[in-house]
């Protein structure tokens, strides 16, 4: 529950949080014969990501994704062709939304909050993924960290909002489906909102900030910001 009143502008993660990437699972079915390898893939492309932020280094994250594969495909020694990776990123620009989000996402904005996103992906050309996926009209600014050159949980991605839309850190809630995301939120200032999507958690252990919002779906987390 939350320690204080919600902040007035929510701030959503990308991937996995509102667009469900398991659409991405029949292509690591189709090369590897193992859809769970998945996983690991999107394990070491978040790993990678944050190396790079830490090693102050930066490539943006889709070209992270197409090495991740390559390393899987190295590691279990299966080849990657060029439709391959094309089959990627078409997928990647088309993943559709969770069911829950829309009206979870309506009823935030009908109570007055101002909605905006945060990823770690590249800024793209119009239409984007979250246009695809019909969410786009809910958002008043979307954000990448590309214009920092570094990734969540970097302090700076996260004041990135918070400078362009010339506000307090303390005035942004960072929704996320990632732990690692809330945590960076909160040690920035934010508040942090965890949904519970599958393959996710939270890590008990000294000195690791606890979400002021933890839910099992996003339309109960938007009830629970909405009644704080």
């Amino acid at each position: 529950m939350l320690n204080k009143k919600c902040p007035p502008i929510i701030v959503f993660d990308v991937n996995e949080t509102l667009l469900d990437i398991t659409t991405l699972e029949p292509l690591f079915e189709r090369i590897f014969s193992d859809r769970q390898v998945f996983r690991e893939w999107f394990a070491q492309l978040v790993l990678y990501s944050q190396t790079m932020t830490l090693s102050g280094l930066y490539t943006p994250f889709g070209e992270l994704g197409i090495g991740a594969l390559r390393m899987v495909s190295e590691i279990y020694q299966v080849n990657i062709t060029d439709p391959d990776i094309a089959e990627l990123k078409e997928r990647m620009s088309k993943m559709p939304a969770h069911p829950d989000v829309e009206p979870a996402l309506a009823r935030l904005r009908k109570a007055g909050f101002q909605l905006v996103t945060l990823t770690n992906s590249a800024s793209g050309a119009s239409p984007t993924p979250l246009e695809k996926a019909g969410l786009s009209q809910f958002f008043e600014r979307t954000f990448s960290v590309d214009a920092v050159e570094k990734f969540k949980p970097a302090p700076e991605a996260y004041r990135l909002v918070a400078d362009e839309l010339a506000v307090e850190t303390s005035d942004l809630c960072l929704v996320a489906c990632h732990f690692w995301d809330t945590i960076g939120a909160q040690a920035a200032g934010c508040r942090g909102a965890l949904v519970m999507r599958p393959h996710n958690a939270t890590l008990p252990a000294p000195g690791v900030p606890r979400p002021d919002f933890i839910a099992s779906d996003l339309s109960v987390l938007a009830d629970q910001i909405i009644d704080s």
